[in-house]
């Protein structure tokens, strides 16, 4: 760490505590508080995303890595942890309040710092990463204890069993010894094994490990048989990663609810110790809601994430989609404006992209109708320059997409012989490269983001039904069927779902500027009449396809057949391949 690092001892009662700052002291302060057995080392690669922009500040607690403490459990209660806390507050940014982040046991004791009664005078803002407030855990499973519904038994088991741990701190001699004799030399395996994370052991682990002990059964018990209401006034942030073993989302997010005036709950996609294995991203989310939290009138707007975030006790008919920022392509008509509506009458901002402009225009007309916002652009998806730069400009203007749909697409019909290099090209480019575009941009944006999202590509039932006169709209929706089935596999990690929607004959535009190759301007004039015409004598409209869209994101579903014959034709694709290959030798333009 090339940054200037200053150390100094901070004297508390019954200790000493290792503090050290980074930066310029005359920016903002952010205080970093580590958790169990770690010291203030966890942050170090925080503080390298942070160190430029804040006056940062890390402090082994009291019994841990170079600060002393200590020998038994009452020197540990967490009145005196957040008395070293503010201590070290005081030192650091004596005329100003700081910025506070906690992690595991770090967050605990901090949550114990912010819920009293001057805490608005000492910090600014708060950001919890995977730790509770222990009197808001005990009342929030009492809460579930009184109303004891299947719901609140399965979420109070689950967290039960992610604390087995506590219970094992508690036995006589054993946990503090096996630190001692060889835990803590295992420990990084243990970690890399169950977290995918590296570790780097600090050498005082043996013994921080089982000094650290002594927080447990210092608190555990009294908080839970005396909990205390402690409400805070402090703007509150708390991060659930995703993979957490130890506190459920449904703790972290649920217990301070109550007890909170501004709480934002913001999801992270990764496991307990996230702030080693992804620095960057937690740097970014602490670095956003610090400044949301001094923004002056006038400012640059809170990021959309944590409008999203913040909580809204008592509005149980909030809309479902509300503060989420919808992309779709190919929304100036058909089944991509039916989904624009549908998403914008659940609450969710939209951009409409499509390649006619006054199309597009239209679509957000409809859309602030609904009372939500539009964003229309125009964009050709087959030019990977285009969307790279549509992306970019969509990230700068509103924000990174939680729902991508990948729907713009063309439609083409005739015999492969018929069909010549540049209608390949034009098919491909549009229906597969497009689609291609839209997930690689718009997904690279999501992963370094770390909060999930959604991604839906428009495929066919034309993807699993073979045909003799759609060789070239046939396999670019194929081929879009098993790319959407690859990048589920692989987004998956991020927690970004991918689902492919394959609609069946829907009463669309793509019949009247389909293609027919090997067809005379007048013949393909009359063949796209014919087909409109039997398209809208099935009536079924792009609004259904849109409700299934809107469903598929809600619940995460792979595949999506929408009408009955595309039901119908994914069922014979795997009951009898034969009888798919019979009836792909039907003409039905004939």
């Amino acid at each position: 760490m090339t940054q200037d690092v200053r150390t100094l001892a901070v004297t508390v009662e019954g200790g000493k505590l290792s503090v050290r700052t980074y930066g310029d002291p005359s920016k903002p302060t952010v205080l970093l508080v580590h958790g169990y057995p770690d010291t203030q080392a966890v942050w170090d690669g925080v503080v390298s995303e942070l160190v430029d922009d804040f006056h940062v500040v890390t402090y082994d607690t009291r019994g841990i890595g170079a600060s002393k403490g200590p020998l038994f459990k009452h020197g540990y209660t967490l009145e005196l942890l957040a008395d070293d806390l503010y201590a070290v507050a005081d030192v650091v940014a004596p005329d100003r309040p700081v910025h506070l982040v906690g992690h595991d046991w770090g967050s605990i004791q901090a949550w114990e710092a912010v819920t009293r009664a001057d805490s608005a005078e000492r910090f600014l803002s708060y950001t919890s990463i995977s730790g509770p407030c222990l009197d808001h855990a005990a009342l929030w499973t009492r809460a579930g204890m009184r109303k004891p519904t299947p719901k609140a038994a399965a979420r109070s088991l689950k967290q039960a069993l992610a604390s087995w741990y506590i219970v094992v701190f508690h036995l006589p001699v054993g946990p503090r010894v096996a630190w001692r004799l060889g835990l803590a030399k295992q420990w990084p395996r243990i970690i890399r094994a169950i977290e995918g994370t590296r570790l780097d052991p600090s050498p005082t682990l043996h013994r921080d490990g089982s000094r650290g002990v002594l927080y447990y059964r210092a608190n555990m018990l009294p908080k839970m048989r005396h909990p205390e209401e402690r409400p805070t006034t402090v703007p509150v942030q708390v991060l659930t990663p995703t993979g957490d073993r130890f506190v459920t989302p449904a703790l972290a997010a649920q217990a301070p609810a109550p007890w909170t005036e501004r709480l934002y709950v913001r999801k992270v996609h990764g496991g307990h110790w996230i702030v080693v294995k992804k620095p960057a991203l937690i740097a970014e989310r602490i670095r956003e809601f610090v400044q949301s939290s001094i923004a002056t009138p006038g400012g640059p707007e809170p990021v959309r994430s944590l409008l999203r975030a913040e909580a809204k006790q008592g509005t149980k008919d909030r809309p479902e989609f509300e503060d989420k920022l919808v992309v779709i392509t190919g929304a100036g008509s058909g089944i991509g404006r039916a989904t624009a509506l549908a998403f914008a009458e659940k609450g969710a901002d939209i951009v409409v992209a499509d390649i006619d402009a006054v199309a597009a225009a239209r679509t957000v007309e409809l859309v602030e109708l609904l009372g939500a916002r539009g964003y229309p652009y125009t964009v050709d998806v087959s030019s990977g320059e285009a969307m790279e730069a549509f992306a970019n400009d969509v990230k700068a203007t509103a924000g990174v997409p939680d729902i991508v749909v990948n729907n713009a697409g063309i439609g083409m019909s005739g015999s492969f012989l018929a069909t010549e290099v540049k209608d390949w090209e034009k098919i491909l480019g549009v229906n597969v490269w497009g689609v291609i575009h839209g997930a690689r941009c718009f997904g690279e944006m999501m992963r370094e983001r770390g909060e999930g999202g959604h991604i839906v590509n428009l495929a066919s039932a034309a993807a699993y039904t073979p045909s003799r006169t759609l060789s070239a709209y046939s396999t670019s929706k194929a081929a879009v069927l098993m790319l959407s089935e690859c990048l589920r596999a692989e987004f998956a990690r991020y927690g970004i779902g991918v689902s492919a929607i394959c609609p069946g004959f829907i009463a669309t535009n793509i019949t009247r500027t389909t293609k027919f190759v090997g067809q005379s301007a007048e013949q393909q004039e009359r063949t796209r009449q014919r087909i409109t015409g039997l398209y809208r004598r099935r009536n079924f409209g792009p609004d259904k396809v849109a409700e299934r869209i809107v469903d598929a994101v809600r619940r995460d579903k792979p595949v999506v057949p929408v009408a009955l014959e595309a039901k119908a034709g994914k069922a014979i694709s795997r009951l009898s391949p034969a009888l798919a290959r019979r009836m792909a030798k039907i003409d039905p333009t004939g």
